[in-house]
């Protein structure tokens, strides 16, 4: 390797670090430390995105749609733009053969490599997702990133901390039980429905052989970071807005009717798989629920399903897996959510 090439390739790693360090700390780690003290003296974190205080979400119309999407992308524009730098800069910026070596073998190591590498994102699933495609474009596995891609919510370590002090320690040993397999066990499944070597997606950009000059890389860097802005962020909008609209059809006046029945935990799980929050967007979500005297079982449901996926997520990284893998995942989330809601009803959490 010539020394010019060594050296590009070191600053390339110290601009992709200095980012991802420097864009959480100012996107995610400051800010959740700060909403931390918040959650321990209000016990509360804000209000509930879906419905606000009120017993229904709004009727579906252009309004509610709108109305979502603003305080949604409001929440989370920011994120989004640092997942858009990161996914492409993941490309752009690490050698191909650095992400195989950690990302790209079909044992459980690279699936538990994803995971942990997740826990420090914190990231919103649709937030995750550019950066999961980029990883996928770049030679990881499917169990990698898909650890990666559910270890960002599951695992929040701010999120786990905020359910503690707002619903209670018990809510957060629940939700750590069934996240850890959720993530880790999901990703392994993925790499064994997976043939290696048969399943790689195309790239953004076809992998061009590395750059040595900066400004080579910034021109690749910026043109897979427009690629993947005008191919990921029309359809997700859509979604998104379609989704607001929808709120009073997915998610019916919450009372005490609503209780710990096995239709209603069902139904729940499968919305809030489809549904799209922002990051720890589900915990004042139960808890306003929980406090309209909603069932633990529904509640525990939504809180296990509504961050882990959601369907403008789905779509986003619909060319990075194939449909079998997605639609098993999302299967599988609602089962966990349904498990979730069981043991929440024969806890007798409240």
């Amino acid at each position: 390797m010539s020394a010019a090439l060594q050296t590009a390739r070191h600053v390339r790693w110290s601009v992709f670090l200095l980012l991802a360090i420097a864009g959480l700390f100012y996107v995610k780690w400051h800010p959740y430390y700060g909403r931390a003290f918040v959650a321990a003296s209000q016990h509360s974190i804000g209000h509930s995105i879906l419905m606000g205080d009120q017993a229904s979400a709004p009727a579906p119309s252009w309004s509610a749609a709108l109305g979502y999407a603003l305080a949604y992308g409001k929440a989370i524009w920011q994120a989004m733009v640092l997942g858009l730098l990161l996914g492409s800069g993941v490309q752009a910026l690490l050698p191909v053969r650095w992400v195989e070596r950690v990302l790209g073998r079909y044992g459980f190591g690279s699936v538990l490599a994803g995971g942990l590498l997740a826990v420090p994102g914190m990231m919103c699933t649709c937030c995750a997702s550019p950066v999961v495609v980029g990883l996928r474009a770049h030679r990881a596995t499917p169990g990698a990133a898909v650890a990666f891609w559910l270890g960002n919510t599951m695992l929040n370590p701010a999120t786990l901390i905020f359910t503690g002090f707002v619903l209670g320690w018990y809510w957060t040993g629940l939700r750590l039980l069934l996240s850890v397999p959720m993530v880790f066990g999901l990703g392994y499944l993925a790499n064994r429905m997976s043939t290696p070597g048969a399943d790689v997606p195309i790239p953004a950009l076809p992998l061009e052989s590395e750059p040595v000059s900066w400004g080579d890389t910034l021109k690749r860097w910026g043109r897979i970071f427009l690629r993947m802005t005008v191919r990921l962020i029309p359809e997700y909008v859509v979604i998104v807005l379609l989704l607001g609209a929808a709120r009073a059809w997915m998610f019916p006046h919450i009372g005490p009717e609503i209780g710990n029945q096995w239709f209603w935990i069902a139904a729940l799980a499968i919305a809030g798989m489809l549904f799209v929050i922002p990051t720890a967007g589900e915990v004042p979500i139960v808890q306003a629920m929980l406090a309209l005297g909603i069932g633990a079982g529904p509640a525990a449901a939504l809180m296990m399903t509504l961050p882990p996926v959601s369907l403008p997520s789905l779509v986003m990284v619909g060319r990075s897996f194939n449909l079998q893998l997605l639609m098993t995942i999302a299967a599988a989330v609602v089962g966990f959510g349904i498990l979730g809601g069981a043991l929440a009803s024969g806890l007798s959490l409240h």
